[in-house]
């Protein structure tokens, strides 16, 4: 009886997560899209406060140049539904099978009546240059031998990681602009 209701309960899970994301057509945003603002402080605060709902730490602000670039904020997995920067299915089981990161440039430009809002989002893969040596082995404490006072043991990767440019984030520009216009 509790294997049936699992199974139940599992299915249904199942089938609901696939009809949610076959039932949402995504709606397409123009890139750079009309913002109606009374000021250029309230337009710059709202771009802020999208990119805080999104979880990116904001690197670099400059209001005469109208540019809010954020640092690098690794992919959420499937584990973190609450972090939006892996928009879609398909971005976060890449991000929970590989390290992604990601990184936001927002440009707000002066019109009649408001502001002209451009997201850029760029996506970016690890490449692991070689292997990593992350084991605890060589860094404990054994009884048999005389305690050393060597701190080297602790290796780490021999070569630092590298980053690879994949492109940019359209999924991600778009759930970012469309909140940006609500």
């Amino acid at each position: 009886m509790p294997v049936t209701r699992f199974h139940g309960l599992l299915s249904l899970l199942v089938l609901t997560l696939l009809s949610g994301c076959a039932s949402s057509q995504p709606m397409i945003v123009s890139n750079p899209v009309f913002v109606p603002a009374n000021s250029q402080h309230a337009a710059w605060e709202r771009a802020v406060d999208v990119l805080h709902d999104f979880h990116f730490p904001i690197a670099r602000e400059n209001r005469l140049d109208g540019v809010i670039e954020t640092d690098y904020r690794v992919g959420s997995n499937v584990l973190e539904p609450w972090h939006g920067d892996s928009v879609g299915l398909e971005n976060r089981l890449e991000s929970t099978l590989q390290s992604i990161r990601r990184k936001v440039k927002v440009d707000l430009t002066p019109v009649e009546g408001g502001y002209l809002v451009g997201v850029e989002a760029l996506k970016e893969k690890e490449d692991v240059a070689g292997v990593a040596e992350n084991t605890t082995g060589a860094a404990t404490f054994r009884k048999n031998t005389p305690l050393e006072r060597n701190l080297t043991v602790v290796v780490g990767q021999s070569n630092p990681s590298g980053w690879y440019f994949l492109g940019r984030d359209n999924d991600l520009e778009q759930a970012i602009l469309s909140q940006m216009q609500r």
